[in-house]
């Protein structure tokens, strides 16, 4: 009885002998397989490949660009791509445009085309400060890129939320009173556009542009004071276009006054954005909106309401902060180490019921010397 019990515990632990055994040698066949793969991909495949098209935007970073050579089958891995430019620190070399590549090359051959500048054709447009999403979208038009209407479409409607910031713009559903989604979002700047590129692309320059003037950290600190980053480009679009000067905080006071639990004049009425109807006012509502609808009469009156500061209560109508929390925030964000940053960094001329407004080329370099 003991000679047989022996025996099968020496079986049972040849069994677990073998599967171990096994699984140690499937490692060491994956690791091997994963390592011929690097090797393959690194160093090339060494067969005839196809010659394919690449484009690369103005402003892509290393993890787009890998993406794109990926899908146009240049590479297998835009993981193993990118660690391999970040190794050999040829991140900053490479360049935007068309790339005539060949799949199954190797890596130093593919960075050595993409660190080439390509001649591809490309149209120059610089977007002033304070210029409205309209305004752009028919400067699209002018230099011959896409119609304004694909533009707009596109900027309001596309889906851009591989940016950060575009999580914190409001759905539709959630901004019924908004004219324009993409309003504020739209980074005033000098671009070199590739012809013949898509719609989407296009406005995602905008729209990368924006982006990376936000920091992580900046973020962080709204969040400390319980304040959306629309929240506050709102309220500094206002005082920028009243005043845009030494007297900022001058004009942000008056707006604080005004806006102050009880006070008696609780509404900002300023002809920013308001029912004056004149063109010698930079009025958002009698500019952009009322042409937009064909004329003053045809604004939808949800639209009018929540445009015209004498109307509505606050910045917005359709505003969910609280007058005296929003005040409080805008006086501790001035005097909290970036302070006249976030409301000079933001610099804006278009009001609009939410904070979706124009900011100024100049934001960028405010916003590298802020402090948080």
């Amino acid at each position: 009885m003991a000679h047989k019990e022996r025996h099968t515990a020496s079986k049972k632990k040849g069994s677990a002998v073998k599967i171990l055994l096994a699984v140690v040698l499937l490692l060491v066949l994956a690791a091997g397989a994963a390592a011929l793969f690097a090797r393959s991909e690194i160093y090339g495949s060494g067969k005839p490949g196809t010659e394919v098209t690449v484009s690369i935007r103005q402003g892509s970073g290393v993890a787009a660009i890998a993406q794109e050579l990926k899908d146009a089958g240049v590479i297998r891995s835009a993981y193993l791509f990118r660690w391999y430019v970040g190794h050999k620190g040829a991140a900053a070399k490479l360049q935007y445009g068309d790339f005539a590549l060949t799949t199954g090359s190797a890596y130093d051959d593919i960075i050595s085309a993409l660190s080439t500048y390509a001649k591809a054709e490309t149209v120059r447009i610089t977007i002033p400060e304070g210029t409205t999403a309209i305004a752009i979208a028919r400067k699209m038009e002018e230099a011959g890129l896409c119609s304004a209407e694909d533009f707009l479409k596109e900027a309001n409607e596309g889906d851009f939320s591989a940016y950060t910031f575009w999580q914190y713009v409001p759905e539709d559903k959630d901004a019924p009173d908004r004219f324009l989604k993409c309003e504020g979002y739209l980074f005033p700047e000098t671009y070199e556009f590739l012809k013949d590129d898509t719609v989407h692309n296009y406005v995602a320059t905008f729209y990368a542009q924006f982006d990376a003037q936000i920091t992580d950290a900046m973020y962080a600190k709204l969040k400390e004071q319980g304040m959306t980053l629309n929240e506050l480009v709102t309220l500094a679009s206002f005082v920028q276009e009243e005043a845009g000067n030494s007297q900022d905080s001058n004009v942000a006071q008056v707006f604080r006054n005004r806006l102050a639990e009880g006070s008696p004049y609780p509404k900002l009425q300023s002809n920013t954005s308001s029912y004056v109807q004149s063109d010698e006012d930079n009025n958002y509502l009698w500019n952009w909106v009322a042409p937009y609808y064909g004329g003053w009469e045809d604004i939808p009156e949800n639209i009018r309401n929540a445009y015209d500061t004498y109307t509505c209560t606050g910045p917005s109508r359709t505003r969910a902060l609280p007058r005296s929390r929003l005040l409080w925030h805008l006086s501790v964000m001035r005097k909290s180490g970036i302070a006249i940053s976030l409301l000079r960094t933001f610099p804006a001329t278009t009001i609009t019921p939410r904070p979706m407004l124009n900011i100024r080329p100049t934001a960028g370099k405010r916003l590298k010397s802020i402090r948080v």
